[in-house]
């Protein structure tokens, strides 16, 4: 079979431009592994899902079913640290996911090292494979941990980071994209707002005083998430609007 059949295989499947990157990144495969990419297209399965990698902060990550797909959005998270500038910090990940935001974080900042933190035993395989592949294996510990419990992480950092869970169960405004990952890195109970009230409650416990939160949030739930955190005695620093002009992240300190 040649590229160019492959190609046409896969355009009629899910377009042109999903045929285009998964012929620049899949090299020269089987008669059965094209049907079987066609036929994911079809389904809806993104692409990142079908290549097992999806680009972030100008570095490519490894990804799969178990996996949230990192998306754009969350750059904004990434930017807002960075903005800061903040000296060798110590940083801690929670919900890490394919560890895209904590990998990010360490390979952008002079001297940062971090924890990163998942319930998923599958994710944290994944977020082990990505910190192998960047070479940071001795900059950021990966480890199995819920931000639900007050013990989760028995250390003090200089900054916190989350993308965390937040859309509502049953929340029918979930892209066709969204459907293929994981729901436990997507829905919260509570509104949506469950992971942030448990944030807010532990996380006090493994920051140090200077330090600061940066939380990832929905479109919409600005007010809701403030008054979360203030309800749990953080100060508020500031918001960060990502590309669309949506508040995406919010700022907090003790």
């Amino acid at each position: 079979m040649t590229i160019n059949q492959v190609f046409e295989i896969l355009k009629d499947a899910g377009g042109i431009r999903a045929a285009r990157i998964i012929t620049d990144n899949v090299k020269n495969p089987s008669h059965l592994r094209v049907w079987f990419m066609a036929r994911a297209l079809r389904r809806g399965v993104p692409v990142a899902k079908i290549i097992h990698q999806k680009w972030f902060y100008g570095l490519p990550f490894y990804t799969n079913k178990y996996t949230l797909d990192p998306r754009p959005d969350t750059e904004t998270l990434v930017a807002a640290v960075i903005a800061d500038n903040p000296q060798n910090p110590k940083i801690l990940d929670l919900g890490t996911g394919t560890g895209c935001i904590i990998i990010s974080l360490v390979k952008n900042i002079h001297g940062a090292t971090g924890t990163a933190v998942d319930i998923s035993r599958r994710a944290i395989r994944v977020a082990r494979r990505n910190t192998k592949n960047f070479d940071l294996s001795n900059k950021i510990k990966i480890t199995r941990a819920s931000f639900g419990a007050p013990r989760a992480v028995r250390e003090k950092f200089d900054i916190i980071v989350s993308n965390p869970p937040y859309i509502a169960i049953g929340d029918p405004r979930v892209d066709a994209g969204a459907k293929h990952d994981p729901k436990l890195a997507l829905y919260a109970a509570h509104g949506g707002n469950a992971a942030y009230e448990q944030i807010a409650k532990n996380a006090k416990n493994w920051l140090k005083k200077s330090g600061r939160i940066y939380v990832e949030i929905g479109a919409g739930a600005g007010d809701a998430v403030k008054k979360i955190f203030e309800s749990n005695r953080w100060k508020f620093v500031r918001a960060e609007r990502d590309l669309s002009g949506i508040t995406r992240v919010l700022v907090f300190t003790i």
